[in-house]
């Protein structure tokens, strides 16, 4: 492998539309690919490798790297500095949008990780796309804003983000990762957000699916008001008797109640 270099990056202008902030602490680098688990035979998908430096770090770990890039001008800067690994297949790197990307189409039937400082603007997007999709990552490692990662994993109020991340896997604040440790530096802190054991096992169909959606939704549709006048329009006259039967009270309000609450009601 050759060595990462930020000499590679001299006069690289960073764009603010796509949010590129990288990362170039060793050791948060490590700390991510810890958070992931990442040994050697492990296939990982990395989304927005930017100037290479976590993707040199799952390679020195024996992981296979598919690596999406969306900025074209990264693309020969990664082909350089790891000529021998593209060689080698140990790495791919695509040029392609994260939020178009099927992955079933590059690894149709294998497990794979996915691992990723990703811009802010498109997490919850990238969540939904992956933690829903048909092919579902068995662990994923991100890198987000601080705050975004406490509302999912810290904060005892719920919220659409929350219940739509806990709903697929377990849910860990790993780690706080200063703005300090980027380049350019962002305007907050970071935090390193695993998610493990990634399946649909807390759903018993499709359509229990896509209620517990339709429900959280509209649960949260206006927060002030009690949970019961919000889903009233989708369960009708039942709607007290399906919130009993889910050990809701009938002055509880969306954010108060629990991600297993929620799978009752949807599943009544």
């Amino acid at each position: 492998m050759q060595p990462y270099s930020a000499k590679a990056s001299k006069g690289f202008l960073r764009k603010k539309s796509l949010g590129q902030h990288f990362l170039k602490s060793a050791a948060y680098l490590r700390a991510i690919a810890d958070a992931a688990h990442v040994e050697k035979g492990d296939y990982v998908l990395e989304i927005g490798p930017g100037e290479g430096a976590l993707t040199k770090e799952l390679l020195a770990r024996g992981a296979t790297v598919l690596a999406v890039e969306k900025d074209h001008r990264l693309i020969p800067m990664l082909e350089v500095a790891f000529t021998q690994e593209i060689k080698e297949g140990r790495l791919t790197v695509i040029e392609d949008d994260a939020l178009r990307f099927d992955i079933s189409s590059h690894l149709p039937n294998q497990a794979y990780k996915l691992v990723a400082n990703i811009p802010y603007y498109i997490t919850g997007a990238l969540f939904r796309k992956f933690l829903s999709g048909n092919h579902q990552p068995t662990t994923l490692v991100f890198l987000v804003q601080k705050e975004v990662g406490e509302r999912i994993a810290k904060e005892k109020k719920e919220s659409i983000l929350s219940l739509s991340v806990k709903v697929y896997g377990r849910v860990k604040y790993v780690k706080t990762v200063p703005r300090g440790a980027f380049s350019p530096p962002p305007d907050v802190d970071s935090a390193i957000l695993s998610i493990n054991d990634i399946s649909k096992n807390n759903f018993d169909n499709a359509t229990h699916e896509e209620k517990f959606f339709q429900l959280v939704k509209a649960g949260f549709a206006q927060k002030r008001k009690m949970l019961k006048k919000n889903i009233s329009g989708i369960l009708g006259a039942g709607t007290e008797a399906r919130m009993h039967a889910a050990g809701i009270a009938d002055t509880a309000r969306a954010e108060d109640i629990p991600l297993e609450k929620w799978l009752k009601l949807s599943r009544t």
